[in-house]
């Protein structure tokens, strides 16, 4: 072998070495890099609705509380609503009295689209103003509570608005 061929071989496997060791380095970083977190969610977002807007229950999210002795009742209400397609949020237990009606509805707009909808599923349900942990509307079912009924389909919005809606809705 000649001395030219000789230098060629050495650089190319120098070369070569060189890849490979940048190529190692950029592999081991890769695999050693923490995975991004999961940014949080929100439960929903504030839609604007504007005046003559149909309000569908899909853009309505709905938490439900239980307020009588039954024990589910909130997740059979919750479960009942859903299938009739407004956005799940929220089951749990409260203390809070519903009435002789067995079903209260909590809202910061008791006059808006949303509340009249929702209480389009119950036999009987009084809209109380009233702020809640949760977002979106808030349904407190009790005693005598006799379940949900077919109710609108849609409501049109009397004034201009917000409706908490579902992020991924929002967001197609």
């Amino acid at each position: 072998m000649d001395a030219k061929a000789t230098t060629r071989s050495a650089v190319t496997l120098a070369v070569l070495a060189l890849v490979f060791v940048i190529g190692v380095a950029w592999a081991w970083s890769s695999v050693t890099e923490p995975f991004p977190e999961a940014e949080e969610q929100p439960a929903c977002i504030e839609t604007p609705v504007a005046a003559g807007d149909r309000v569908t229950p899909g853009l309505v999210h709905v938490n439900v509380l239980n307020a009588s002795g039954t024990d589910g009742l909130a997740s059979e209400t919750m479960e009942a609503l859903a299938r009739r397609g407004f956005a799940e949020g929220a089951t749990g237990n409260a203390a809070a009295p519903t009435g002789e009606m067995g079903a209260v509805i909590w809202t910061d707009d008791p006059d808006g689209a949303a509340a009249k909808l929702l209480q389009s599923y119950f036999v009987s349900a009084q809209i109380v103003e009233q702020a809640t942990a949760e977002p979106g509307i808030t349904v407190v079912v009790g005693e005598g509570f006799p379940g949900i009924k077919a109710g609108r389909k849609g409501v049109k919005a009397e004034t201009d608005g917000f409706v908490c809606s579902p992020p991924d809705l929002v967001a197609s």
